[in-house]
């Protein structure tokens, strides 16, 4: 890792990470909350010095489509958005996993139905880990709850995203995308050559040369048998990502009564909270789920053999508690608490709540 830090914002931080991690290329379109990756890319200007395209493309349907160009071609590309962008790329999104092609996609969430606002929210938590687009596919999902993990996961990502041959997406929200905080960007390293991504995407489709075919990618088979074929080879891909690659942290849990689930910037309000519980004598620790799919729902479930409660801290109308609940499987209260709308709830709220769904 850099020795070098910097204080600014997560978006920003994303964008500086993209360039030291060697990106071919970034296609992206405005939309508030995360304006500022696209923004701080083009005043980066890598493609003076890594090489580095950026493009804002006519729209968001141009861009995941320019995304899934690249990423057929072997390169690492990826892109960005705010929640109305992300729901207009998720056709995008579904040929990627239907073609098995690695790509990174990053959602700045802001609050919906519709256009919303422009205040941070976790509403999109169905969208991403069920399933956006159409057909039976998963997206690897890394949920960073600081501006150094906005940073860090653009490495893990990428690194998912072409193990798994998968698109990846770091689903974070407006909070984090738009608070500074100090950050150690990684060491810079330079774009991997042709001949190099040759050698490590012998799926690449880079045209014929004298040692082997040309590789076609498409999502598209007429067959049922031959699709099915494609499909349980999904499956089996999905089962080996949540075998190797769950990730979560667990803080003061280890004489917790009571425990909070919670995510992103949920995860840090609840922080405070757990220090305010403590001081009352009220043991409560947190179990923060870094990959929102794979599910840490093993863990969850070893919890319910041991705590009194699980309060699920979200902000949205109750999404994750859902995926709690069904690991926990009815060993112990699980009840939610969120605001909606924008509104980020302080930690007195957090413990109000606890108290009042869980404790008493």
């Amino acid at each position: 890792m850099s020795e070098e830090i910097s204080l600014m914002k997560g978006n920003e931080a994303i964008a500086h990470a993209a360039i030291r991690y060697g990106v071919d290329g970034y296609f992206g379109y405005p939309i508030t909350p995360q304006s500022e990756i696209i923004e701080t890319l083009m005043e980066a200007a890598p493609w003076e010095t890594t090489g580095m395209v950026v493009l804002q493309a006519e729209s968001e349907l141009a861009a995941i489509n320019m995304v899934y160009g690249g990423a057929a071609s072997g390169k690492a590309v990826m892109t960005s958005s705010s929640s109305p962008g992300i729901s207009l790329k998720q056709e995008g999104i579904s040929y990627l996993a239907g073609t098995e092609l690695p790509a990174l996609i990053v959602n700045v969430q802001r609050g919906g139905p519709g256009l919303g606002t422009i205040q941070p929210s976790q509403s999109d938590y169905f969208q991403t880990v069920k399933g956006g687009g159409h057909g039976d596919y998963r997206l690897i999902t890394l949920a960073p709850n600081s501006v150094q993990e906005m940073a860090d996961f653009v490495d893990l990502g990428f690194r998912l995203a072409f193990k798994y041959r998968n698109p990846a997406m770091i689903l974070t929200d407006g909070a984090i995308g738009q608070m500074m905080e100090k950050v150690r960007l990684p060491e810079s390293r330079r774009r991997r050559t042709e001949q190099e991504i040759r050698e490590q995407c012998p799926w690449a489709a880079l045209g014929k040369t004298p040692d082997r075919k040309p590789n076609i990618h498409t999502s598209l088979e007429l067959d049922p048998v031959i699709m099915e074929k494609n499909n349980e080879r999904f499956q089996a891909k999905y089962r080996e990502i949540e075998k190797n690659e769950v990730r979560y942290e667990e803080i003061l849990c280890e004489d917790a009564k009571y425990l909070f689930v919670a995510f992103g910037s949920a995860a840090r309000i609840c922080l405070k909270s757990i220090e305010m519980a403590r001081e009352e004598g009220i043991k409560v620790g947190l179990l923060r789920p870094i990959t929102l799919w794979p599910f840490p729902g093993k863990i969850i479930e070893e919890y319910a053999k041991k705590v009194k409660g699980m309060l699920v801290v979200e902000l949205n109308a109750g999404q994750m508690v859902e995926d709690v609940r069904l690991a926990a499987n009815g060993k112990v209260k699980v009840e939610h608490y969120g605001r909606l709308g924008g509104i980020v709830p302080t930690p007195d709220d957090v413990l109000k709540a606890l108290k009042e769904k869980i404790t008493k």
